[in-house]
């Protein structure tokens, strides 16, 4: 995933920040300090963590004010303890003052996710499973926060509902209603998608997984099983669908899951309640 990719909604985001943020202008900083006073701060790490929204935490600067330098330290994706300077700015104090707790509350948050997801890759390593989001992002954010997965060695699972077919149980048990089993389903599925569009079916049961398998469904999500369904799964389901396995994914309970043999892990949690980073801001005076 490349942030150049997704540029001109990234910019909107950064400006509805940034106008949700002014109100009428800062008028601490205009009552205080002359707009020809210029200084250098830096952004600092207060924590240990993996780095996330570098460009981002820099497009803010430079809406706020084109003439900044700004001097990235960091590159995102890197491990960065307390005490690590990940940026200098230097410019009108006014000018840094009006981005930083924008530019912050980006780093802050997006560092959080990718570090969150860095602590379950981490979890799994020397296992051949890959670490996923999924769409529990906060709204009008989800580009940046599954940019930050990417940053923190996650995966992305689909950007938005029109990336894959992904029959859930609210899906299922409609249809069910319609007198359809899992192989119908599927069918009628792969009747209406596009070609190169992949079909994805949850289960809640070995029986059900291999049924799917047996219907062609190209990823096969394994909800909310246990340790033993899911191994009884993987097996019957025998290399025909990627298995992705959902649902009561820990850092506890996460090593084991992998060891399933599941292709996939999704976890809600890396972009839903991941902790901020703590990272800050000091004028250098």
């Amino acid at each position: 995933m490349k942030l150049d990719d997704y540029l001109p909604q990234i910019e909107e985001i950064v400006e509805r920040a940034l106008d949700e943020d002014s109100g009428r202008g800062d008028i601490t900083s205009d009552i205080l300090i002359s707009s020809h006073i210029k200084a250098q701060a830096s952004i600092i790490s207060k924590a240990t963590g993996v780095l996330a929204g570098i460009e981002i935490a820099k497009l803010v600067f430079l809406a706020v004010d084109p003439f900044l330098e700004f001097i990235s330290l960091a590159e995102d994706g890197t491990k960065i303890q307390p005490h690590d300077v990940l940026v200098k700015v230097e410019g009108p104090v006014q000018s840094i003052l009006k981005a930083e707790r924008t530019s912050l509350n980006f780093l802050q948050h997006l560092s959080g996710i990718a570090t969150a997801t860095s602590f379950y890759v981490e979890a799994v390593k020397g296992l051949p499973v890959q670490i996923l989001d999924t769409r529990k992002t906060i709204p009008g954010l989800r580009i940046l926060e599954k940019y930050a997965v990417r940053a923190g060695g996650g995966y992305n699972h689909r950007m938005n509902l029109g990336d894959m077919v992904l029959i859930k149980d609210n899906h299922i048990a409609v249809m069910r209603k319609q007198g359809l089993g899992i192989q119908e389903i599927l069918e009628k599925a792969r009747g209406g998608a596009p070609k190169d569009i992949r079909i994805e079916i949850e289960t809640t049961s070995p029986e059900d997984a291999f049924q799917a398998a047996n219907a062609g469904a190209d990823i096969i999500m394994l909800d909310n099983m246990s340790l033993d369904n899911m191994r009884h799964a993987v097996k019957m389901i025998d290399h025909r669908a990627i298995v992705e396995a959902s649902g009561g994914v820990n850092l506890d309970t996460i090593r084991a899951i992998a060891e399933t043999g599941v292709d996939w892990i999704s976890i809600g949690g890396l972009t839903h309640s991941a902790k901020a980073l703590d990272i800050n801001l000091e004028m250098n005076v």
